[in-house]
């Protein structure tokens, strides 16, 4: 079913009211929480425990920058559907509207004993309920030859701002006819549509600016998400430019050098002009250091997002081991809200509601040609397990691709303000 902004803003506002009971007294001393990430999970989650709360519990957000750049649709900034500054959102409505203490600096440690958060700058903060939503971190040496010192000489791209930016660049100099490589991730990953994304999107571009360029995908996994909707799409709007090399030919045996701007492939050695490396990943480093992960990512429990390690630290988003549900932002903000809602409830006296999670991932392969998967889950007791789903169709008429596109864009305003309360 089409999901609108209204819509999307209507089920908020419907959480929102039933966070809003808090029972604590006011003679007693608020319960804080500290909440470190200000992306789709932790801005989310740290303006429903703020607003549910009604001041009865004191929130503080901590995230380093004071421009967030969204990475879901900084795909669509490489391909000329977006400017960089649509991307950028600020946390001054939190601040100023919502009572939100928002400190930017870096978490640096997590005593869990203490129940305290130290940051870089040498404050430390005490917390009742810790909210961890700290992203995604790369792997060092997952792939050979990379590491975050090659970052400039072959972008990530995959923590957007000025790596998104440094990407367009690299792809708006690429010499007439040029290869552009992408070295794909292994499974699990942040927005498993996002690197196919990505090159229908570059390959838009360098349709426009660079006909006869190729793209060269280096994948480690046999199959990839909506894998048969953009493959059509790339035989429609780009045939002949795109070549994707998965495992059997050799793409779980790849190399990079970047000072010699090549790519290794089962050991042929590839020149190319510019090189997009998307590692492995794992937890946001704070995570670790919290001692809450697995080695990689966070347990947590279905009904609350509360780690196992420690009931009194909740884990969202792309940082979480949930079960079913993909590593994206609009899963996040679905995590974040039941969160708030668990911690509103223990801390304020607020109603518990059920665990209900959804998700819907939009992809944009050429103009107007939108495509889309999504699901709705539920908690159990081993893991926030999938409903059921729906997914585009490769024969839809262009009118329904525009249509999902036009409804990703309202999900874009949507999800925004209800992330950092304005549009």
């Amino acid at each position: 079913m089409p999901l609108d902004r209204r819509q999307f803003l209507g089920s908020a506002a419907a959480v929102s009211a039933t966070l809003a009971t808090p029972m604590l007294a006011r003679a007693q001393a608020a319960p804080n929480v500290v909440v470190i990430g200000g992306g789709a999970g932790g801005a989310t989650a740290a303006r429903y425990i703020a607003n549910g709360s009604q001041g009865a519990i004191n929130v503080t957000l901590v995230e380093p920058t004071r421009s967030y750049y969204t990475c879901f649709f900084s795909n669509l900034y490489l391909g000329g559907f977006r400017e960089i500054d649509s991307l950028g959102h600020s946390y001054g409505t939190l601040a100023a509207d919502y009572g939100i203490n928002v400190v930017h600096d870096w978490a640096v440690d997590v005593d869990r004993q203490a129940k305290t958060v130290t940051l870089a700058g040498g404050a430390s903060l005490s917390y009742d309920r810790l909210v961890l939503s700290p992203g995604i971190d790369f792997i060092e040496d997952s792939v050979p030859g990379w590491s975050l010192a090659s970052q400039n000489a072959m972008p990530h791209a995959y923590k957007a701002g000025s790596q998104t930016e440094l990407l367009k660049a690299q792809l708006a100099n690429m010499r007439e006819g040029g290869v552009f490589a992408m070295v794909a991730p292994p499974n699990p990953y942040r927005c498993p549509p996002g690197p196919y994304e990505r090159v229908s999107m570059v390959a838009h571009m360098l349709k426009e600016t660079n006909p006869t360029a190729k793209i060269l995908i280096v994948d480690p996994k046999e199959t990839f998400s909506k894998q048969g909707l953009f493959e059509d799409g790339w035989q429609r709007h780009y045939n002949g430019m795109i070549e994707r090399i998965g495992p059997d030919f050799g793409g779980a045996n790849v190399a990079v050098d970047p000072s010699a701007m090549t790519v290794s492939i089962d050991g042929q050695v590839q020149q190319v002009d510019v090189c997009n490396v998307i590692p492995a990943m794992r937890a946001g480093r704070i995570a670790e250091i919290a001692g809450v992960t697995d080695g990689n990512w966070a347990p947590v429990s279905a009904y609350n997002l509360a780690s196992r390690i420690d009931e009194n630290v909740h884990v969202l988003g792309d940082a979480a081991a949930q079960g079913d549900m993909p590593k994206s932002g609009f899963s996040a903000n679905s995590q974040a809200k039941v969160c708030a809602n668990s911690i509103v409830a223990d801390l304020a006296g607020g109603r518990a509601f059920p665990a209900r999670f959804a998700n819907t991932c939009w992809s944009l392969i050429d103009t107007n040609d939108g495509i889309k998967v999504g699901a709705t889950y539920e908690a159990t007791d081993e893991k926030i397990a999938k409903i059921d789903g729906f997914v585009s169709q490769v024969d839809e008429d262009a009118a329904t691709r525009e249509a999902t596109y036009r409804e990703s864009l309202g999900w874009y305003d949507a999800i925004t303000e209800d992330m950092f309360g304005t549009a």
